[in-house]
């Protein structure tokens, strides 16, 4: 069932419901009041005969009878009995008619004063009536021909409407139902089109108000993640691609001189070294590479326990000047923590010291004296790590884009390097729900800081 159809279909059933619920309580209301308005007439018309017949002297039962037939407010099948404390029957309104009562019936009245029943088709009320120590039970019954007449009027009214209300329900549901979902339907047909040739296309907003238009916009960001996600993808391959041309290039070139001519000892020295760089160079890039990889691709997988977010640094460091004894670390506090939780963070241990050491091996490449200021302070949210360097700095127009796999400053093409460190840095900052930062300035240093949610 589409969705056009379940919503008019719903929406029908709630005023289908709406409509019959009205319409029984109309009905019930009203049959309830013609059958009290017609006891209340019984009860007036039984009143009334004892009445007469008892207080009035000079109306006998005949007289009575005559004034019975002959009133303008007679009702259909109109019968008024009165009994006497024997239940003996001294007066009858009809003689024409075999009179059927049972004792029960009077003694009921007796007990209770008043009574409404049925007798059969007709309505029938009893009366207890006292007067001068004389104990009289009056019984009136008739048949509300008018009133149910009206009843049957508002019954068969009420279901032709009920009737014509649900097939208007229907086709209104359906035709607005069809007018809500239209933007949807033409959300469908655009989206249909879009296919990764054409991924900078975007759907229609409209007034950027309502559900829909706002279902449009975050599907139109969706596609932009989506582009951007392709075009880097693009560029990596093709970065990719370029930073392993060259070592390759070199490697070849370096091959094809050992072979053009016979060469001493010396120079096959000169060219083993320089395929040995080379290919240390290549297995650097094949290195990053694989991290980058792995990083992204495992990023759901990797396992997060408590760990101490400055022992982490201590071990990144002492790692990096056992590898490179000319690095120089200073570790320091900017604010002393108070107790040993205000360091604690949720981390993978071996991830987070990877990129401790390539913001260490960076500050310390970029600086002249191989030196990188690492503070360590804490607050009510975070726990932040800052490494400063006195090098050379990174422009601001570079500053947003050194995030970025293979992106180099221009500053920095006579360093060794690839690109990557600081792309995979920020993505496993971002996996460990923190955030990287960095504040330069060209010429004066860099400072990246490292802000990491407490447990």
């Amino acid at each position: 069932m589409t969705i056009r159809n379940r919503i008019a279909l719903q929406f029908s059933l709630i005023v289908a419901t709406i409509l019959i619920v009205f319409s029984v309580l109309i009905y019930l209301v009203s049959a309830t009041y013609r059958r009290e308005e017609f006891y209340e007439r019984l009860k007036n018309k039984a009143r009334t005969t004892v009445r007469f017949l008892i207080e009035v002297k000079e109306v006998d039962r005949e007289l009575l009878k005559i004034i019975d037939r002959n009133t303008l407010t007679a009702l259909i099948d109109e019968k008024v009995l009165i009994f006497d404390a024997r239940n003996r029957l001294i007066y009858s309104s009809v003689d024409d008619q075999v009179i059927h009562f049972q004792t029960t019936l009077l003694d009921e009245v007796r007990q209770k004063k008043e009574i409404e029943t049925f007798s059969e088709h007709n309505e029938l009320v009893g009366l207890l009536y006292q007067q001068n120590g004389r104990d009289l039970v009056v019984l009136a019954s008739a048949y509300d021909q008018f009133g149910k007449s009206k009843l049957e009027n508002l019954r068969l009214t009420l279901g032709w409407g009920l009737l014509a209300g649900l097939s208007i329900t229907i086709g209104l549901g359906i035709f607005f139902a069809g007018q809500s979902l239209r933007p949807i339907s033409q959300i469908n047909q655009q989206v249909s089109t879009i296919t990764a040739l054409n991924l900078q296309q975007r759907l229609d907003e409209g007034n950027r108000q309502d559900e829909i238009a706002r279902l449009a916009m975050n599907f139109n960001d969706v596609l932009h993640r989506l582009y951007q996600a392709f075009e880097q993808q693009r560029s990596f391959v093709s970065h990719a691609s370029h930073e392993l041309r060259t070592p390759l290039a070199a490697l070849k070139s370096e091959i094809q001189l050992g072979l053009r001519r016979p060469l001493t000892v010396a120079e096959h020295k000169e060219i083993l070294i320089n395929l040995l760089s080379d290919t240390d160079r290549l297995i650097g890039l094949t290195n990053s590479l694989l991290l980058l990889a792995r990083t992204l691709e495992t990023s759901n997988q990797v396992s997060f326990r408590t760990v101490r977010a400055d022992d982490v640094v201590f071990l990144a460091k002492d790692e990096l000047v056992s590898a490179k004894p000319t690095y120089r670390i200073a570790v320091d506090y900017s604010n002393l923590p108070e107790t040993e939780t205000e360091t604690l963070v949720k981390a993978n241990e071996e991830l987070l010291k990877q990129v401790f050491l390539n913001l260490f091996d960076n500050a310390c490449k970029y600086s002249p004296d191989h030196t990188a200021q690492v503070r360590i302070s804490t607050d009510s949210q975070y726990c932040r790590i800052t490494v400063q360097d006195k090098g050379i700095g990174i422009s601001p127009h570079d500053q947003a884009h050194i995030f970025e796999p293979f992106y180099r400053s221009t500053n920095v093409l006579d360093y060794q390097g690839f690109g990557i460190g600081l792309s995979i840095c920020a993505k496993l900052i971002e996996l460990h729900m923190g955030t990287l930062s960095v504040n330069s300035n060209l010429g004066e240093g860099s400072t990246f800081t490292v802000s990491l949610p407490h447990v």
